[in-house]
This record gives C-alpha cells, sequence and structure tokens, in this order.
C-alpha cells in the first residue's frame, strides 16, 4: 500500500466497483465520485427519438437483459458477495463528471493521483490535475482499439490476441493519451465476449493497484502512442455485426487462441 492520496471517477456497475475497491486499498482514498445519469437536452431527445437511433436503443437494451440476467457480472468479480464498495462512505455523487464540483472537489483535496475507469468522457480542468497525473482504464488495447466495444470488435477482426485492457494517461482525445500498461486476460476457449472483457478488467486490478506503487518509487512512465489506431463508437456495431461474431464463436474462435494472461508496461 502506497501513501499516495487517491480521487477515484468510476461508475456503479460491479466491475468498476471492483477496481474501486482495489484503488481504496492501493493508497489513501479521498473521494469516489459517481456519475447519477446522463444530461437531457431538448435536442437530445430529439435525436434519440429518430427511427434509426430508436431502433439501435430498442435492441441494444434488449440484447442487454439477455446478457446480463441472474446477475452475471456481479457473480464474476465478487462471487457469492453482493457487489459493494468497501468504503461507502467516501461516495460523492454528480449529475455527469464534468460538473463543477468534481473540479473544486480535486482543487480542494490536491490528490496524488486522479485514477478513472467507467465514467463519460472528461473534457475540464481535470485534465491537467493530479500530481502524478489522471490515468485512466480504458477496456481495450489502445491504439489499435479505442473508444466502445473494443473486445467486441478485437474478437470480430479475428484477433483475439488483441483483447485487453489499457492503463494510460489522459489527454484531450479519446484513449490517446501515453501508454502505461496493456494487460491482456487468459484466453480459454468456453470464453465469450462479456467473459473475456470481464476477466481482462479483474487482472487488471492488481496491476492498477500497483501502478500507485510506482508512481511513489519514481518510477519512469508514459509512452506516446506511436499510432492513430482505430476509434469505435457505439453506434458503429449493429445487429449484423453481433450475428457474424456469434457464428465465429461456435466455429471455435477461442478454440485456436488459447492464451495465457500477459502484461506489458511502458
Amino acid at each position: 500500500m502506497s501513501n499516495l492520496s487517491i480521487l477515484i471517477l468510476c461508475g456503479s456497475s460491479p466491475r468498476h466497483i471492483y477496481i474501486a475497491n482495489a484503488l481504496c486499498k492501493a493508497g489513501k482514498p479521498i473521494a469516489i465520485v459517481q456519475e447519477t445519469g446522463t444530461q437531457w437536452t431538448l435536442n437530445k431527445v430529439i435525436k434519440q427519438l429518430k427511427p434509426i437511433n430508436f431502433y439501435r436503443k430498442a435492441w441494444r437494451w434488449i440484447r442487454d437483459r439477455k446478457r446480463y440476467t441472474g446477475n452475471q457480472e456481479e457473480s464474476f468479480f465478487f462471487g457469492e458477495a453482493t457487489a459493494q464498495l468497501d468504503q461507502p462512505q467516501l461516495v460523492v455523487n454528480v449529475p455527469h463528471i464534468n460538473h463543477p464540483g468534481v473540479v473544486k472537489l480535486a482543487e480542494e483535496t490536491q490528490p496524488d493521483v486522479i485514477a478513472v475507469f467507467g465514467t463519460s468522457l472528461i473534457k475540464s480542468t481535470l485534465l491537467k490535475m493530479g500530481k502524478h497525473g489522471i490515468v485512466n482504464l480504458h477496456g481495450g488495447l489502445s491504439p489499435h482499439y479505442r473508444g466502445a466495444d473494443c473486445t467486441f470488435w478485437a474478437l470480430y477482426n479475428g484477433e483475439p490476441d488483441q483483447v485487453g485492457c489499457t492503463l494510460h494517461f489522459i489527454n484531450e482525445g479519446i484513449d490517446t493519451g501515453k501508454l502505461i500498461a496493456h494487460i491482456s486476460p487468459e484466453i480459454k476457449a468456453s470464453d465469450d465476449e462479456l467473459t473475456l472483457f470481464w476477466r481482462a478488467v479483474k487482472e487488471s486490478a492488481e496491476i492498477y493497484a500497483s501502478l500507485m506503487d510506482k508512481f511513489e518509487q519514481g518510477t519512469a512512465l508514459g509512452q506516446l502512442q506511436a499510432e492513430k489506431g482505430s476509434l469505435y463508437q457505439v453506434k458503429d456495431r449493429e445487429l449484423t455485426h453481433e450475428q457474424k461474431l456469434d457464428a465465429m464463436l461456435k466455429d471455435g474462435l477461442l478454440e485456436k487462441s488459447v492464451l495465457p494472461s500477459r502484461i506489458k508496461w511502458f
């Protein structure tokens, strides 16, 4: 455990709680900031009601209800236990991560590290705060897989070896900051998109926690991304893509790609 003060910005799903708990054990947590929801405007409502957007939203909602039945994610990360924060008294709820209250909290507490996982895009002056910087855990291997659904697209492109998570410093781009570590999970023949994604996150928890010790020890970290790679957005993933990946998995995509876990520091 390091002596660094950590401001944690994260989501509220079991995977986010799991990472937050690991970070709380890795140093001295100041607060756990969570977003309460999207700020809706008239323009956003009109945009979502367009037929193509409504259709996409509808089938994604149906898909996710099927995928997450039975508290599968909670069981993966917490077994028989309930997914809950070890230090719930530290939670600070904000309507969105760029709320002025988050900047004020960082200004008042002056954290050594701002640690991020599972928030919306950060655009505020937070990007320049934190003694050691602001770090993100991204669910893909940057720069080749940036943005959303990166595990899905790595599998869809026939590259199971490119499934994983990236620890990186945050800059103004989307997953384009200096690389800190790549965490590639163990791949089993029986896996699917969700178990691979969840395992990548779970295996990242220890690495994220150990990063605090590296910061405290003065280890030089951070390598510029040498290329732009590919940026995927939520809207890029359509039903036809899902059907193709289902067929690829049934045809034994992962049976040919069994691999141990791999870690690469930059």
